[in-house]
């Protein structure tokens, strides 16, 4: 027996206001009387789901953001204003130091998403463990999520960690994923008909151990502060020119090289920049973003941000390069 969410997807254009009384409709259903918990990151799909099962059963959703001190600059405030006239409880968790301390000395990409993944967890069961009466988990699993990972009679493509059932010895009643029937597109113009800002529901794609794997080497709190400095004039600058990409974001790396600041020899970091065009991700092409609109970055970069001395543009397409660095 499939989701009953997926007998909400049908064939030709998708009526979203439709949908999303009859998907209240279901919710409210499932839910009864109980209430619910969803991880709320911050990202497009976490946050629809929200915002859609707080209409949906206002009063009942509990919503666990964990700040990892990974994010992007001033993410978590625009998290915290986008839900503050939503009727929800969220609980939200500044383990920016917890996670600093068992990153350091990592270096490796995969050991980084690894401890990130692992910590995450275990934040998320001791919050949940706080909270009493809490039957039902809620996930922001959307179409291409189940095609992807062989759900539906689909072959698997990759396997998503939001799909699959629900998680061993949490003890949930049941399992609710509102946006299982829709694809990104819709999410993101269901996001909009809720409420929600265009900003947020609009965002680029942001890896799930966020800065971590855009900070080459051991992570530090000042590595990490000089990165989202850097990452914020890039996306300030790209968004106000009408250059499209579909993700865009700077890189600080490992290498240190010698400059001149202020007339004194400096010997800072090298940061790259990063914008692709993609469709489905699995590919992607680089922006060739025009040499002045660089160089106003470069200036702005190594002139604002403390310790950069050096910028450069990453021309590499995927493949041979995969979008994030690590």
């Amino acid at each position: 027996m499939g989701n009953i969410y997926d007998v909400l997807r049908g064939d030709g254009v998708l009526d979203l206001t439709v949908f999303e009384a009859q998907v209240i409709d279901v919710i409210k259903e499932q839910i009864g009387s109980g209430s619910v918990l969803l991880a709320l990151s911050g990202g497009v799909d976490s946050s629809v789901c929200a915002a859609l099962l707080a209409k949906a059963v206002p009063g009942k959703l509990h919503c666990i953001y964990v700040d990892t001190g990974l994010m992007r600059k001033g993410e978590s405030d625009e998290v915290k204003a986008a839900f503050k006239d939503y009727d929800l409880n969220l609980i939200f968790v500044d383990a920016a130091d917890r996670f600093l301390k068992e990153l350091s000395g990592v270096t490796e990409p995969e050991a980084k998403r690894k401890i990130i993944g692992q910590e995450f967890v275990r934040i998320f069961e001791s919050e949940a463990k706080k909270l009493s009466d809490i039957e039902f988990l809620a996930q922001g699993t959307i179409y291409p999520d189940v095609v992807e990972s062989g759900g539906n009679g689909f072959k698997v493509i990759k396997s998503h960690h939001n799909v699959g059932g629900l998680p061993e010895d949490m003890g949930f009643k049941g399992l609710v994923e509102p946006l299982r029937a829709l694809c990104k597109a819709d999410v993101r113009a269901l996001g909009l008909q809720l409420g929600l800002p265009a900003a947020l529901v609009n965002r680029q794609p942001f890896p799930g151990p966020g800065l971590a794997v855009r900070c080459i080497g051991e992570i530090t709190r000042e590595k990490l502060d000089i990165l989202r400095e850097a990452d914020a004039i890039f996306r300030t600058e790209l968004e106000a020119s009408d250059i499209g990409a579909s993700q865009y974001f700077a890189v600080l790396t490992d290498l240190r090289t010698v400059g001149v600041f202020d007339g004194v020899r400096s010997y800072g970091y090298t940061v790259a920049l990063r914008a692709v065009t993609s469709v489905d991700f699995m590919t992607a092409k680089y922006v060739p973003i025009p040499h002045e609109l660089l160089g106003k970055m470069s200036e702005r970069i190594t002139g604002e941000v403390p310790s950069v001395s050096r910028v450069v543009y990453d021309i590499t397409s995927k493949p041979p390069a995969t979008i994030e660095w690590e």
